[in-house]
């Protein structure tokens, strides 16, 4: 596994001693500016206190804002480094992303799906290599949200076989939108890109943020 996300912890309080230094710079010259400003300044027409005052808010201005900008990083660092433990955990578990592949095991395969609605009708069609559709099922009516469904193979393909699934979902005569899933195992965990990626077994790398759930 790539350690990487989970070292940010250093480089976040490089990242934050720096910009606190900036910040520091910033302010210094600003002073600096201001009482050179002051001190050759036009004696029969000298700054009035609306004007320090004002120059004095501006530097505090960019100052604050350096300051949240120190705190935005060190709150995003954090989040990655919490992804990064949260992905570890999840090595050797199996996991749902979007997609719509399944595999037989021990003469069967099993997938999800959500409906953003319910349905009166549901039709799944399973996909051969070539896209060309080898069984249909009806699965009847179903409730809006997550349903699983398991396929029995039978003689129609060999074990281990990799197959990918459509989902028709209708309410009378009006479609009714899903979303398929893809099961697979977390085998493991790096980072690329600044994010936490998963390395799946049959899936290959997806954004740890892609899991919809964990099985």
């Amino acid at each position: 596994m790539d350690v990487s996300a989970l070292n940010g912890s250093s480089s976040a309080t490089g990242r934050s001693a720096t910009s606190t230094k900036n910040a520091a710079d910033t302010q210094d010259r600003f002073l600096k500016l201001l009482v050179a400003q002051m001190n050759n300044q036009d004696p029969l027409n000298p700054m009035d206190n609306a004007q320090v005052t004002s120059q004095m808010a501006q530097i505090q201005q960019v100052t604050s804002l350096s300051t949240v900008n120190t705190s935005i990083n060190g709150l995003g660092s954090q989040l990655s480094q919490m992804q990064a433990l949260q992905a570890v955990s999840l090595v050797g578990r199996g996991v749902s992303v979007p997609g719509n592949q399944i595999q037989v095991v021990k003469g069967a395969a099993e997938g999800c799906y959500e409906l953003d609605g319910a349905a009166q009708n549901v039709k799944l069609e399973i996909l051969g290599a070539a896209g060309n559709v080898i069984d249909t099922q009806q699965l009847g009516a179903q409730a809006q949200g997550r349903q699983t469904f398991s396929w029995k193979a039978g003689t129609l393909v060999s074990e281990g076989s990799e197959l990918k699934y459509r989902i028709t979902a209708t309410n009378g005569s009006a479609p009714v939108k899903s979303t398929t899933y893809a099961y697979d195992k977390v085998s493991a965990v790096y980072s690329g890109n600044g994010s936490v990626m998963l390395k799946l077994d049959r899936l290959g790398a997806v954004d740890y943020t892609a899991v919809s759930a964990v099985n």
